[in-house]
């Protein structure tokens, strides 16, 4: 078995020896600067990046980049696709910054050299996704839809990269507000999931949590929960310990907390942080979210000493992440000085991009 389909089956213990032997043979038969041995070192970071291990993935994914902008044409597509891979793993990293420029060149280059192609409308969405995070939303819809556009005309309605984006301009509409907007979009995209990858299958888990999620914005409690332990039993059995059952805990987790179960939610927003903590480090600003989850919770419960030292530590990763002016930061200087106004109209954070947005 090839180390490429054992990384897509996630057997990464097996397939990154494999690949290395892969790269090491490329290195010697074909040079270091060939462009197949660049791809061999996409494939390879691309493992280490589900590893988590982000630091041995970003120097192969630079690399890779390098040697393809000498051996290829500038426009060609393989650059594009090299460029949205590295901008993927510094979101992740938390460098918003970094990410957008990338995703911007790739996304010219996808457009001249493929025009409305499934490939140019994953750079649409890793962009409007990235626009999204920043609160650009005005950016992001356009971005989205003509996504929707391309992948319903070149894939067709039912495909599951059609559902994706539907799902990911559902997450978008909610964030402004628009409910109604959102909540077809969320159904439409579950039952072409359901019917394509199958019930039990990530990508309906995702769905799955999202709209929980509208649910529980809309305060249909009865109807979020059985969809929110759906998505979480299917992500633990496909996944483990993710950073998507990071993300469907700590939703199931504020519910509990918006229904005063707190001994239920304890538990949830505890095993969401470790995740975090073990899959990005203590540093990343999503774990800073996680912290300042649970800091919120112990606050209702009344543990103010250990609430605080979470948001002293929340605020400490938020002024190293983004600075001291951004709004990141604000939002946790304001959950340290003021936590009784906080819990009066607080939002929940759930990782980057607060719900679970995909790529096609």
């Amino acid at each position: 078995m090839s180390g490429r389909l054992l990384t897509l089956k996630s057997d990464y213990a097996e397939a990154e020896p494999l690949c290395r032997r892969a790269l090491r043979i490329r290195e010697r038969v074909l040079g270091p600067d060939h462009a197949d041995t660049a791809t061999m070192l996409n494939i390879l970071a691309l493992l280490l990046k589900y590893k988590g291990d982000y630091a041995s993935a970003e120097p192969l994914y630079r690399r890779a980049l390098t040697i393809q902008e000498r051996a290829l044409d500038p426009e060609d597509p393989a650059i594009g696709t090299t460029l949205n891979n590295l901008a993927k793993l510094l979101i992740v990293k938390g460098d918003y910054s970094g990410a957008e420029p990338l995703y911007r060149r790739a996304l010219a280059i996808q457009e001249k050299a493929l025009g409305d192609h499934p490939e140019t409308a994953g750079s649409l969405d890793n962009l409007a996704e990235l626009l999204t995070t920043k609160g650009d939303y005005a950016g992001a819809e356009p971005l989205y839809r003509r996504a929707l556009a391309i992948q319903e005309k070149t894939l067709g309605p039912n495909h599951p990269g059609t559902a994706i984006i539907l799902d990911n301009l559902a997450v978008l509409l909610e964030s402004k507000g628009d409910y109604a907007g959102a909540e077809p979009l969320y159904r439409r995209a579950l039952a072409i999931l359901e019917k394509t990858a199958g019930p039990n299958h990530p990508d309906t888990a995702t769905t799955l949590n999202n709209l929980a999620s509208l649910l529980e914005s809309k305060r249909d409690y009865a109807g979020a929960e059985p969809l929110y332990r759906r998505a979480l039993t299917i992500q633990e059995k496909a996944k483990g310990d993710d950073l998507d059952t990071a993300t469907t805990l700590d939703h199931l987790a504020a519910l509990l907390e918006s229904k005063r179960d707190y001994a239920g939610a304890e538990p949830l927003y505890r095993r969401a942080l470790g995740i975090r903590e073990k899959v990005l480090g203590p540093d990343h600003p999503d774990t800073g979210g996680s912290m300042n989850n649970l800091a919120m919770l112990l606050h209702s419960k009344g543990d103010y000493e250990a609430a605080e030292r979470l948001y002293r530590n929340a605020l400490a990763i938020a002024e190293k992440a983004f600075g001291p002016n951004d709004r990141n930061t604000a939002a946790a200087l304001n959950n340290l000085a003021a936590p009784k106004a906080i819990t009066l109209w607080r939002s929940r954070c759930t990782g980057a991009h607060c719900l679970s947005q995909r790529k096609p």
